[in-house]
């Protein structure tokens, strides 16, 4: 396993780790997944 897997897969268990905030995230996904979302041009600061 290279270490940039490694390390991508150390940070999934890390944000899934909390109930709460995996929850929030598989919200996020589904909102995704059913095309709920806005795209916006970033802004210089």
């Amino acid at each position: 396993m290279s270490k940039s897997d490694y390390d991508s897969l150390m940070e999934t268990v890390y944000l899934l780790k909390s109930p709460a905030n995996a929850q929030h995230l598989q919200e996020a996904i589904a909102e995704y997944q059913a095309g709920k979302t806005q795209e916006h041009d970033l802004i210089d600061a």
